[in-house]
């Protein structure tokens, strides 16, 4: 099984990348929005962590933004409790998924928090700044100090770069996006 990780800045387009592909994708955003939602278990580990905060199960995300914008040490507490159970998840859809022939990763942090593996090929989604603040705007409750805090515990995108076996540039068109994809995936199979 080849695994591809999709990396890039938050709103450069990676989730949607990562569809394009066409082949199973683990969207860890997606499920940490599940674990909030029905994981009663990691309610009451956030609770013992950051009480004044997680109050109520399901875990709501306002309450998550407002416990991470207002200590330093609540999004490392967060971060940790939450990994730990993406990566159960992950080592689920991998396993499930095992006779296939790709599967794509999208999965924010995945190289802070060591969730790749060496043999992993990893594609960047490079997009400009202008087209991605324009995103982050249309997205409902955005919140730009939250931007930040996320951004502080990233390794820097030039250094995701370099790591990267292949670059694709996002311009928003889904016409450019496939035909990247199409030359990395014939890349990968000669």
């Amino acid at each position: 099984m080849i695994r591809i990780g999709i990396l890039g800045e938050i709103g450069s387009g990676k989730s949607y990348v990562a569809k394009e592909f066409g082949y199973p994708v683990f969207n860890a955003d997606l499920e940490v929005s599940k674990i909030y939602k029905k994981d009663k278990e990691v309610f009451f580990k956030l609770n013992k962590k950051i009480p004044k905060h997680i109050l109520s199960f399901p875990v709501e995300k306002k309450e998550i933004i407002k416990a991470i914008l207002s200590n330093k040490t609540n999004l490392k507490k967060i971060v940790n409790i939450i990994h730990y159970e993406i990566k159960k998840k992950l080592k689920l859809f991998l396993n499930k998924n095992r006779n296939r022939r790709i599967v794509i990763l999208d999965i924010p942090l995945l190289l802070e928090n060591k969730i790749n593996n060496k043999r992993d090929i990893l594609v960047y989604v490079d997009a400009k700044r202008k087209d991605i603040k324009k995103r982050l705007n249309k997205r409902p409750n955005f919140n730009y100090k939250l931007l930040k805090k996320f951004k502080k515990i990233q390794i820097k995108s030039i250094n995701k770069k370099k790591r990267s076996n292949f670059i694709i540039t996002n311009n928003f068109t889904k016409k450019s996006v496939k035909i990247d994809i199409k030359n990395i995936l014939k890349e990968i199979f000669k």
